[in-house]
């Protein structure tokens, strides 16, 4: 009996992991900053909430997540940055960051070039 249980539970996590292909959302937070000095800051600093879907952060490359917060403008994304913002950190813990940093790396994550006004 129990090794039928066995097989019944395998057979359906293998059959769980042939699931329909994942859409692009699902596949958001992987990309890192093509400059190395950008994406060293984005490892260290970025990507724990941003790559996570748990942590409630909007994805890494999730343009429909990022779109009412780039509607808002980068003047406010730049001012949620550096002052925090809901569970977003003060600083986004890059204590180090310069505005323009923080420009690009929201740019990169959002997907879309910011310009502070």
């Amino acid at each position: 009996m129990r090794r039928i249980l066995l097989l019944l539970v395998v057979s359906g996590l293998l059959t769980a992991c042939d699931g329909p292909p994942k859409h692009a959302s699902e596949h958001a937070g992987a990309g890192m900053p093509a400059d190395p000095a950008l994406a060293q800051v984005y490892d260290t600093s970025c990507k724990l909430c941003h790559a996570n879907p748990a942590s409630g952060a909007p994805l890494s490359g999730d343009r429909a997540a990022w779109s009412p917060r780039v509607a808002q403008g980068a003047d406010t994304l730049l001012d949620h940055s550096i002052n925090g913002y809901n569970g977003m950190p003060p600083m986004g813990l890059c204590m180090q960051c310069s505005e323009a940093q923080f420009l690009a790396l929201i740019s990169f994550m959002a997907g879309v070039e910011l310009q502070q006004q």
